[in-house]
């Protein structure tokens, strides 16, 4: 028992070399975030500056520029709680699963906030983002429970069946959405802004709809990361110290789900956030869980906020949508995960 123990990543034979490393990279982290979070509200389409929003903040600043400045906070709340969302499922469901090209659109999440989006648009006359967003979060959870469901079903239930459900739910859910998108011009309008992924155009209601399966989702995602570590170790050495794989992964498939359903819900389907992110934690930190899913939840929205920057800025006085900016950045580190993996295969 205590030689598997130490062996736990993280656990009682950790060095102090190596909490002070992990220490050093947190406030490293922490800082990143706040300067993305400083230039999320400083930078723009139109142009501002430190000393603009410093005026705002000390109530000294023209209207029009106290406009513009005060606009940018819905939108730089709502890129902290997406990629907090959105990388911290990244890293369970790879986990969880085992598989390195995991991310939050694995099982049916994306396509099921698709189809619930489309179906109000189409069917109920909903429109604007706070309230698609109440039909998203259903489509997600649904879908999400119907993969879970027939992937763990039976006595063949297993990773690779979960996948497979995944596939199937999400090719079936395409086809809904591309057939009512096609024939309704008005519904393609209005799904074709959200399907890209962005973070403007939202206020703070769109944060507040979000958090109730944020919270739940993360708070599920902190306890799970020392059994996650027992179950980097194979099923029968998690057994044999006293941990429920099944349980485990039941659990931290609901956590990715719900932190995924939140995220998709409220910005749409943005790409490679949930891929890159946990890839980057891992390369900086080894294969600690409890210490991945924090450093996650400071990576993940520093990179959405200065992706965000950089499609604000990059064309103006146009914006780039961030999920467009978020595909440039991920792309390299999918060929990288893929090259790594025919290394070690």
């Amino acid at each position: 028992m205590s030689t598997a123990t130490r062996a736990l990543p993280g656990g009682p034979g950790a060095s102090r070399v190596g909490a002070a490393r992990q220490a050093s990279l947190l406030a490293a982290g922490l800082l990143v975030l706040a300067l993305a979070v400083l230039a999320s509200i400083a930078f723009g389409s139109h142009p501002t500056s430190a000393a603009d929003v410093l005026d705002v903040l000390t109530g000294d600043a023209a209207p029009e520029t106290a406009t513009v400045v005060e606009s940018r906070y819905p939108r730089t709340a709502l890129g902290l709680l997406a990629g907090l969302c959105l990388a911290v499922a990244g890293t369970l469901m790879q986990g969880v699963t085992r598989n390195p090209l995991a991310d939050p659109g694995l099982f049916g999440i994306t396509s099921g906030a698709s189809a619930g989006i489309v179906t109000a648009t189409a069917f109920l006359g909903v429109s604007g983002p706070s309230a698609t967003l109440w039909w998203a979060l259903p489509g997600a959870l649904l879908a999400g429970l119907v993969v879970h469901v027939v992937g763990s079903a039976g006595s063949g239930a297993g990773l690779v069946r979960l996948v497979l459900s995944g596939a199937v739910v999400s090719a079936v859910l395409n086809a809904y959405v591309q057939a009512v998108t096609l024939s309704n011009p008005r519904v393609f309008d209005s799904y074709r802004y959200w399907v890209v992924g962005a973070l403007g155009g939202r206020d703070f209601d769109v944060v507040f709809s979000a958090l109730p399966l944020a919270v739940p989702g993360l708070l599920l995602a902190v306890l799970l990361g020392p059994r996650l570590n027992t179950l980097a170790l194979g099923e029968e050495s998690a057994t044999a110290l006293g941990a429920s794989p099944a349980l485990t992964r039941s659990c931290g498939l609901l956590a990715a789900t719900l932190l995924s359903t939140a995220a998709t819900a409220a910005v749409g389907p943005i790409a490679f956030v949930g891929l890159a992110v946990p890839h980057i934690v891992r390369a900086l930190l080894g294969v600690d869980f409890r210490a991945q899913i924090v450093f996650s939840a400071v990576v993940g929205p520093a990179l959405l906020l200065l992706a965000d920057v950089v499609g604000r800025v990059v064309l103006r006085p146009q914006e780039l949508m961030v999920g467009v900016v978020t595909a440039f950045i991920g792309a390299p580190a999918l060929l990288l995960a893929v090259r790594r993996m025919r290394g070690t295969g």
